[in-house]
């Protein structure tokens, strides 16, 4: 599936656009095959399912995840690739092609200070991936102006719209207060993507507010690994049961 597939999806016909975050090839099967266009990993989802904490996995088994998903499945997937692994534009691209991957989701945290990154940097960062990718690729710019404390609409607004000239496609004011989704939507000129979050609004809310991308960032993994540690808890309780029953002394 093809990047301009991908894009199109954040125009209509149908908003939001949903996008599951599929942490193995398995999961991506089950949401492709109940009818979701298009998919997008979350890169702590991904993390925990290779047994690393959220911004620890190595880049070659982030890929090679990435991969495995892109051909479980016959439709686009954007990949979260974090802060891009200290890799050159060239190289990112270059990795996103080969692991099969239309769109990725790019940060500005810088997670060697874990402060925000320089908004000009990013930027010109940003506009090298578009000018390495051409239109091969859907670049979701996430600002994470409100997840560093920086309580600023006008900050939030002056990044998005460096990164909307750099070439992005979508942006995404990771933790910004739902009510504010259609006021940077209409600042910034781009479709705004929003993580639907456990006691948050739902997709279809979230949509209602202004956003035409919705993404769950690892919730749905924790959520599907909620349901092991139950079905674990009934086994154990089961087997606990059972030896209680051997050891009981005959009548």
């Amino acid at each position: 599936m093809t990047a301009a597939a991908l894009r199109a999806l954040h125009h209509g016909p149908t908003l939001p656009l949903v996008l599951p975050g599929p942490w193995d090839a398995a999961s991506a099967r089950v949401y492709a095959d109940a009818g979701f266009p298009a998919l997008a990993t979350p890169s702590a989802g991904v993390a925990a399912s290779l047994g690393y904490e959220d911004g620890r996995t190595p880049a070659d088994e982030m890929f090679a995840a990435v991969a495995r998903i892109v051909q479980a499945v016959d439709v686009p997937v954007s990949a979260d690739v974090e802060a891009g692994y200290g890799l050159s534009a060239r190289e990112l691209v270059g990795r996103l092609a080969d692991a099969g991957a239309v769109g990725c989701n790019l940060e500005d945290t810088d997670h060697a200070t874990g402060a925000l990154r320089d908004a000009h940097e990013q930027a010109e960062w940003l506009a090298q991936v578009r000018a390495e990718a051409g239109d091969a690729l859907v670049i979701n710019a996430r600002i994470d102006t409100y997840l560093r404390g920086v309580q600023d609409t006008d900050e939030t607004v002056r990044r998005g719209r460096l990164y909307a000239a750099a070439g992005a496609d979508c942006v995404y004011p990771f933790a910004a207060p739902p009510a504010l989704l259609a006021e940077l939507a209409g600042a910034i000129g781009l479709p705004v993507n929003a993580a639907a979050l456990p006691n948050g609004p739902g997709p279809r809310e979230l949509g209602a507010l202004g956003a035409a991308r919705i993404t769950f960032g690892p919730g749905l993994q924790r959520r599907a690994m909620a349901g092991v540690a139950e079905t674990a808890r009934e086994l154990r309780a089961e087997l606990s049961a059972e030896q209680s029953a051997e050891l009981r002394p005959a009548d």
